[in-house]
């Protein structure tokens, strides 16, 4: 099997694709949720960075004119009204390059997501 060697390997090989400007958000989004969930392992999935913690935590990738967060559908539903400013779909959300990225909610989202995952991990270990 021949692969393709545009598909980033890790985090700073995706990131480094990308203009400084974008870089920068990025490395801010990747340090946010590093902060927000220090247990959580970096890996590249579905061609994006992503963030595992029993399972899959969170996604980010940039775009042309935003950076796309992909938390889960109960992490949009929970945050729904904090989100509501931004274009999203039932697992995702939009942010805009021209606007300020919401590391705080960012933060928040990923806490949420290490909380939930972690305790559907315990849950499953009780059975």
């Amino acid at each position: 099997m021949k692969t393709d060697p545009t598909v980033p390997m890790s985090i700073d090989e995706y990131i480094a694709g990308f203009p400084q400007d974008v870089q920068d958000k990025l490395e801010k989004i990747r340090s946010t949720i590093k902060t927000a969930a220090p247990d959580a392992e970096e890996t590249i999935s579905y061609r994006m960075p992503t963030f595992t913690l029993k399972g899959n935590l969170v996604h980010f990738a940039a775009f042309k004119r935003h950076i796309g967060f992909y938390p889960t559908p109960t992490a949009t539903a929970k945050f729904q009204r904090e989100l509501s400013a931004y274009k999203g779909a039932k697992g995702s959300v939009q942010f805009p390059l021209d606007q300020p990225i919401p590391f705080a909610l960012i933060s928040k989202v990923v806490k949420f997501r290490a909380k939930e995952n972690l305790e559907r991990a315990k849950a499953r270990r009780k059975k």
